[in-house]
């Protein structure tokens, strides 16, 4: 149902039947995990311009894990991570979901 770098690749599927009989397939909830608790791989300062995909690029190889920095970070807005040039952002050793 995802794509396997998705932060949702590894949470699972349910299904609901509503009233008149149709199945809906829909993910379960993906609870974020503690990011101060994952093993740090590097800190980066932000630079003006600077984007998460360009620092998860730069850190693990991949611009489309920007998500593993803003859960590294408790970031309910990845955006906000960048927004301030200075600002100093934990990367965290890629780990497999705890959900599963």
């Amino acid at each position: 149902m995802t794509d396997p770098s998705s932060r949702y690749a590894n949470v699972d599927t349910t299904t609901l039947v509503t009233g008149d009989g149709v199945e809906r397939r829909y993910l379960l909830r993906r609870f974020l995990p503690d990011g101060k608790k994952q093993p740090l791989l590097t800190e980066v300062t932000v630079t003006q311009g600077d984007r998460l995909d360009l620092l998860a690029f730069r850190t693990i190889g991949d611009p489309v894990q920007f998500w593993r920095l803003a859960d590294a970070n408790n970031a309910m807005k990845p955006e906000d991570l960048t927004s301030e040039a200075g600002a100093v952002i934990r990367v965290a050793v890629p780990q497999p979901d705890p959900q599963k």
